[in-house]
């Protein structure tokens, strides 16, 4: 439950409402808000169509006291932006649960206000003190006709900003996969709102489409199938941060990762097909020289995640002829034949020369080489003729293959070798030879077995240019290429940190540079490169190293040339107008004579300053100039001059610029730093000198600093003594100019002296006094005269800023004696003591006597009288819950809570509050049995009075929590 802290007043003008809302953890104390009345709005029997809301009476009797009622008429678009935003108290078809505390989101300034405080689907709250309540009349969100409600505001102040620590990953997929864009908060329980372009997102978005999770400081959002329809830019909002990522959806394309071979099978022998694919749920139908196959006992068909194969059992001769698979929705197919191999029985004699009878079908891409995938199976059968029987011998090189059992054997049958190599690996490629001799003769054959793989990864992977949002990568190729020319290769970026990888490309790349575009600048990433060949696709790559696009700076802008001399020219300028994310390092001054197309570097190092004296230039000639602005992407374009510049000193007179301020009287007060700058002009440079009183200045007290342009005066902490007229004189040879300063420092004055009283009449007592013997060196503005009572001796004003040195203090009380003392005020201040009267002033008593009006005490009794009543409930089992009311009555009426008509006494499965007239009563972990009527009486001397509601306990509801 929560405890009302604060309660604001109501707002001077209607258009400033705010809707905000407040909770604090408190166990002890419970915040009651009751509806009394909800109506109608009675625009719609006058004819009025205008949704509106219009507060009804409401009490909250808390520590504050009683909350009256409020009238005020709001514009709103629906009463789901409020149950969006977390507005809490709405009352009627809807529960509210909690009170949260709505805050002011930058994404709807300016973009949806339509007034200062409330925007269609979005409640804003700007300075000022809020309402304390409202209701609602306005259509139902599922167009069932028009609602009433009624809610409740409370304000807790300004929240703090809530900032994104961790930002929101670009996304490139294809068509049905999923999307999680996942951001990280500084608080948890932070409200962040999402956005597709300026579409906000909510769980009712395009029928669930969209989902929200939130764990701590994590918030995600999720997208089960991604469409074309999402390609865009998504947006995170809190009240202090703000992230963005773009998502790119590409058509999905099915890749063939196995296709099927062909097969040479014997009768009775089983002939299976099978092909691979990149998609699980992608089917697909089987083809026999163009006719659907159909599954039989004999012939059957699977498809397991993404393989599919077609399994004939008991081979026979009219099962020859081409296989074809067809996924459905693609338009693609595989097909391989299926050979019949026909054992003819012929009479021999019995002695015949053994021959060896090699297939030049299947893997064979001629008569002696064959083709395998690294990692599939290869399986040789080789039939072998000759009586008697041949003995076969298989070889690599000059190795003799004797194993029958391992990954690399040889099987023996009749008329048959078989030679197998379970899962091909790259060391298994080479000369194969097959050598059958009998008495009659021999045979060899000799086979080159290929093994072809994916190729290895790319290279070298590094970036070479970078710009405002590309960047230019460049790689080199496999080391080995799997045994198959490279198709192209396949890139993937991500943000340095990141572990959620972007492809760049669908399609294969073919040349190993590659520009990589729509990146953000200022924002490091990371690349890496899978290279493609007919086998498949290669490991990555390692990352590049991680690059930022950054852009040079635009130019420098307004140079100009501020001085020139015999050997110099000083140019002025500044900054870009546009800096970007690699921020400026600094400038480089280039000149070149005037016709010549030679730049030369003015500067060895980098300029930080916006100005620059170019040095050792010849008199006479003429120059051109220019500067560009550098950072770590680069120099800018150059800003140059109009025209060239000759490098001649122009004479001219001294002239001081005394500043205006400085022209009349300078006042300071004591301890105060005194820094003055008097520029002046002249060429050549002049000689400047400063004088005090028609003397040379005391470098020892004041200190003096002189340059090209200006001269500077200054004392670290002013004394009287520094007062006096200062004069600077500006000199180039025989030229000179003088300027003037009148300096006047100042203090606070002494006390006035001889304070005394001249006379006393009545009530009224006339004071003298006269100035004070230091003035501060400055002019008297008046004074202060204080009084005392010298039986209390606190001191009273009795005048401020009095200008004459006499005054006259009236209303003084009769019967007391009176004191006075008077301060001294000029430029800075009262004296720091006063001038004391040394007499007093004796005000005499008169006959006069004080009679104090009667005082008739207020009768405070009250016979006890709810002043809020009980509400029927219906509640949850397995939750606690209160319900409350407000009493008043004096004397202190005592209170006793019923359960049908019986005194629920000291049960502890009840906890009973009395808070300054609002009374709760806490029902603990409620369950079918608490329902009943429940009804609360409260009795003094003066009589007594009874309210009672009646609780329901739901039987659907669950009982666990959540």
């Amino acid at each position: 439950m929560a405890k009302l802290s604060s309660l604001m007043e109501n707002m001077s003008h209607p258009m400033q409402d705010t809707v905000t809302a407040l909770g604090s953890s408190c166990s002890d104390r419970l915040l009651h808000m009751q509806v009394l009345q909800v109506l109608r709005a009675p625009q719609e029997s006058q004819g009025s169509k205008e949704p509106h809301l219009r507060t009804s009476s409401l009490d909250c009797l808390g520590p504050l006291g009683k909350m009256g009622s409020m009238e005020r008429l709001v514009n709103l678009d629906s009463l789901e932006s409020m149950e969006k935003m977390g507005t809490t108290g709405l009352l009627g078809r809807r529960e509210t649960r909690g009170i949260q505390v709505l805050q002011d989101f930058p994404a709807y300034k300016g973009k949806r206000a339509q007034k200062e405080s409330l925007v269609p689907g979005v409640l804003l709250a700007p300075p000022g003190p809020p309402s304390r309540g409202f209701s609602w009349d306005l259509e139902d969100m599922e167009g069932s006709g028009r609602q009433s409600g009624f809610g409740a505001v409370l304000s807790r102040g300004p929240q703090p900003p809530v900032t994104i620590t961790k930002l929101m990953d670009d996304y490139h997929v294809v068509v049905g996969e999923r999307l999680e864009f996942e951001i990280e908060v500084s608080e948890e329980g932070a409200h962040v709102m999402w956005f597709f372009e300026d579409q906000e997102l909510t769980r009712d978005s395009q029928s669930h489409k969209y989902r929200f999770k939130t764990d701590g400081k994590k918030h995600t959002l999720i997208i089960q199938e991604a469409t074309l329809d999402d390609i865009g830019m998504y947006h995170a909002w809190t009240n202090g941060g703000h992230t963005k990522g773009d998502v790119e959806v590409e058509e999905k394309e099915l890749e063939v990762l196995q296709d099927i071979a062909d097969l040479t099978v014997k009768a009775t022998d089983q002939a299976v097909f099978k092909c691979e694919v990149s998609d699980e749920k992608v089917t697909g139908k089987w083809f026999k020289d163009g006719v659907e196959v159909v599954a039989s006992d004999r012939i059957k068909m699977t498809h397991i995640g993404r393989i599919h194969k077609l399994v004939i059992d008991d081979v026979k001769p009219g099962d020859a002829g081409d296989y074809t698979f067809v996924p459905d929705g693609y338009a693609l197919s595989l097909s391989a034949k299926l050979n019949f191999l026909e054992i003819k029985i012929d009479y021999v004699p019995r002695q015949d020369p053994p021959k060896i009878h090699l297939d030049t079908t299947g893997n064979m891409v001629s008569q002696n080489t064959i083709i395998v995938v690294a990692g599939n199976k290869l399986r040789l059968d080789v039939e072998i003729t000759g009586e008697p029987a041949p003995t076969v011998v298989w070889s690599k090189g000059d190795e003799p293959i004797t194993a029958t059992e391992g990954r690399m054997r040889v099987e023996a049958r009749k008329d048959l070798s078989c030679f197998v190599i379970e899962g091909a690996e790259r060391e298994d490629e080479g000369n194969y030879t097959i050598c059958v001799t009998n008495p009659a003769g021999e045979d060899k054959a000799m086979l080159f077995v290929k093994i072809v793989d994916v190729p290895d990864p790319p290279r070298h992977v590094k970036c070479t240019s970078v710009g405002e949002n590309t960047a230019t990568i460049t790689w080199e190729a496999p080391k080995f290429d799997g045994g198959a020319p490279i198709k192209g290769y396949l890139m993937e970026r991500k943000k340095k940190g990141s572990t959620r990888w972007t492809k760049l490309n669908f399609d294969v790349y073919e040349s190993t540079t590659y520009e990589a575009k729509r990146m953000i600048e200022g924002v490091l990433y990371e690349m890496r490169v899978y290279a493609v060949n007919s086998i498949g696709m290669s490991q990555p790559s390692n990352n590049s190293k991680p690059f930022m696009p950054i852009a040079p700076t635009s130019e420098p802008v307004r140079l100009i040339v501020h001085d020139v001399t015999d050997s110099t020219c000083t140019l002025k300028w500044l900054a870009p107008e546009k800096i970007g994310a690699g921020g400026l390092d600094g400038y480089i001054i280039e000149y070149c004579k005037e016709g010549d197309t030679e730049w030369v570097v003015a500067n060895t190092e980098l300029c930080e300053k916006q100005n620059y004296v170019v040095r050792k230039l010849p008199v006479g000639e003429k120059f051109n100039f220019r500067v560009m602005a550098k950072n770590i992407a680069g120099c800018s374009p150059p800003a140059t001059l109009a025209q060239a510049v000759t490098i001649r000193e122009i004479m001219e007179l001294p002239k001081i610029r005394l500043p205006r301020n400085l022209r009349t009287k300078y006042i300071r007060k004591v301890g105060d730093k005194i820094n003055l700058t008097i520029p002046f002009q002249g060429k050549p440079r002049p000689v400047a000198t400063w004088y005090k009183d028609g003397q040379p200045i005391d470098p020892k007290q004041v200190g003096v600093r002189n340059s090209n342009v200006d001269s500077i005066l200054f004392i670290r902490s002013a004394e009287r003594e520094h007062s006096g007229t200062y004069e600077l004189v500006l000199q180039i040879e025989n030229m000179e100019d003088r300027a003037s300063i009148n300096i006047r420092i100042v203090e606070k004055p002494g006390p006035p002296v001889k304070v005394r009283v001249t006379d006393v009449w009545g009530f009224n007592a006339a004071l003298e006094w006269d100035p004070p013997k230091d003035d501060g060196n400055c002019e008297i503005t008046g004074y202060t005269i204080q009084k005392a009572d010298k039986k209390t001796m606190e001191w009273f004003t009795v005048y401020e800023h009095n200008r004459r040195t006499n005054c006259t203090a009236s209303d003084l009380i009769m019967g007391n004696e009176y004191m006075f003392r008077v301060y001294s005020e000029n430029l800075c201040g009262l004296s720091e003591e006063p001038g004391v009267s040394k007499d007093t002033a004796v005000i005499a008593k008169q006959g006069l006597e004080y009679k104090p009006p009667t005082y008739k005490e207020k009768d405070m009794t009250c016979v006890p009288k709810f002043t809020q009543p009980l509400v029927d409930r219906e509640l949850v089992p397995g939750y606690s819950a209160a319900i409350t009311c407000a009493v008043r009555g004096f004397p202190k009426p005592k209170i006793v809570w019923m359960k049908n008509k019986l005194i629920l006494g000291d049960d502890p499965k009840y906890m009973m509050h009395n808070h300054q007239g609002v009374l709760t009563l806490n029902i603990r972990k409620l369950s079918a049995f608490d329902g009943g009527k429940y009804s609360c009486m409260a009795v003094n001397d003066l009589g007594k009075d009874e309210v009672e509601c009646k609780v329901v306990i739901r039987k659907d509801a669950p009982v666990e929590k959540e």
